[in-house]
């Protein structure tokens, strides 16, 4: 059994196309011990910080799994995610929700969720950007049941010899309200969910990522994160990495936009309000966009919803940050105090034809992530007068929940700025990160939150008016 491990673990190692590291080595040695495992509810948890090859460890994983017979299947937690995944995995990859939750049409026209059957044997069920998938999934939505992580574990062990490999970065933001990403707790794992389990985490960075101003800056991070002693001074000394004032950040917005494309670069901020903001002042000063919305405008979605996509297989639901691109917007309508636009929209994360929704505006200046409580109370009794005629008031309730296009419009916001968790699981070619006015110290929560605006971008990251003690380097005149 040992000289089937080593010959598997050298054949895993040589899938990298580089000299592994001591970390890699170690963990392929453990990854060869997990897939040839025979016992029951095998896990492994695959952690690494950016840089440190966990991406090309999965890839080597991948062409080794044919070899010792077996198959995966990749998830994530996102539509962006997923697809970030299946790009550098070479196959089709899939949300979580998509992959274990099966859709039904109820009798009266609702759609409903259920876990749905595991008939896979031999499979490594791989999923990527674990550290977003929260323990209990707070939701208002009727999704199956509250229990994401619970379900994921439910459905993978429903299958015959199949386990599951968990990939995340622990430096990365942890879901809301949160303080641990309970997915990478391995003790919580271990005892709470009755798994035989392993971990490793990647820490050395390999040497064709070393030249990285992006990397360099989210590492030094990284170390503080990891209550390494010393001060944050991101060094804007590398051609990747710059400094921008106020003054230069429109031509800069203008600049990333024509050589990158307005899909392909993100602003990301430290509150909701800021990204309003930001959305505002690009729409009139960066795109010159003056009506209410127009063709080609980014949207993103606020709140889960489920009920403009009964035709759309490919997505289980419209998710919270999931992004839109209006095709065309047909009409505008005010109802019940509140203002509403028909558009044909698509989906930038799946492979779906466009499609016609109704989109709630009001979310757009909504200082919140999403419709405030009250509002919302407000628009569900404003709907249900609608529906007087209906004398039982469950079932006039079951009418405005289930059937009203009003009530169940999609909430949205622009997308060209958002906040950091609303960004988590993505990457964009360009990113410009503000931190806005720090009202106190710098602290864990702040570090993981820079270190994961860090991490979004692939090739070019702007600091815009970052306070000049956060900073190695010259910064440019304000004007």
């Amino acid at each position: 059994m040992k000289d089937k491990w080593q010959h598997w673990q050298q054949v895993l190692q040589n899938g990298l196309g580089h000299t592994p590291t001591q970390g890699q080595r170690e963990l392929s040695r453990k990854l060869i011990r997990f897939l040839l495992s025979e016992k029951p509810r095998c896990a492994f948890l695959m952690k690494g910080y950016a840089g440190t090859g966990k991406t090309t460890m999965v890839r080597a994983l991948l062409s080794l799994l044919p070899e010792i017979k077996q198959k995966a299947v990749l998830m994530a937690p996102t539509g962006r995610a997923a697809k970030v995944l299946g790009h550098y995995a070479g196959q089709p990859a899939y949300t979580i929700h998509k992959t274990i939750y099966r859709r039904s049409m109820g009798a009266d026209g609702s759609v409903r969720f259920g876990l749905a059957p595991n008939n896979r044997k031999d499979v490594v069920f791989v999923v990527d950007e674990a550290s977003m998938i929260a323990g209990r999934q707070i939701t208002d939505d009727g999704l199956g049941t509250s229990h994401l992580l619970e379900d994921l574990l439910t459905f993978v062990f429903r299958g015959e010899n199949c386990r599951v490999l968990l990939i995340g970065d622990e430096a990365q933001l942890p879901p809301v309200g949160l303080e641990k990403s309970p997915a990478l707790n391995l003790e919580l794992m271990r005892d709470h969910y009755n798994l035989i389990i392993a971990e490793h985490t990647l820490t050395e960075v390999i040497r064709q990522e070393a030249d990285s101003g992006i990397l360099a800056n989210a590492t030094q991070v990284r170390h503080l994160i990891n209550g390494n002693a010393g001060e944050l001074k991101l060094n804007i000394q590398f051609p990747d990495v710059e400094y921008v004032t106020g003054r230069d950040l429109p031509e800069k917005l203008e600049w990333a936009y024509q050589h990158f494309g307005v899909e392909d670069t993100l602003v990301i901020t430290r509150s909701n309000w800021m990204a309003n903001e930001y959305n505002q002042l690009i729409r009139r000063r960066v795109r010159w966009l003056d009506n209410e919305l127009e063709a080609g405008e980014l949207m993103m979605v606020v709140k889960n919803n489920y009920f403009w996509v009964k035709e759309l297989p490919a997505a289980a639901f419209i998710a919270n940050g999931d992004i839109l691109e209006i095709q065309k917007v047909k009409q505008y309508a005010e109802r019940y105090d509140f203002r509403f636009a028909d558009a044909e929209v698509r989906m930038l994360d799946y492979d779906v034809p466009p499609f016609l929704v109704k989109m709630l505006l009001d979310t757009i200046t909504e200082k919140g992530p999403s419709l405030s409580r009250d509002k919302a109370k407000l628009l569900f009794h404003s709907v249900a007068e609608d529906y007087q005629e209906e004398s039982s008031a469950k079932k006039r309730n079951e009418m405005v929940f289930k059937e009203d296009p009003f009530f169940n419009a999609l909430q949205v916001k622009f997308a060209y700025a958002v906040t950091c968790h609303k960004s988590q699981g993505g990457q964009w070619p360009v990113v410009f990160i503000d931190i806005g006015r720090m009202k106190e110290p710098a602290d864990l929560e702040f570090y993981r939150w820079l270190y994961t605006a860090l991490t979004r971008a692939t090739q070019y990251v702007f600091l815009v008016q970052f306070p000049p003690e956060m900073v190695q380097g010259e910064i440019p005149d304000a004007g």
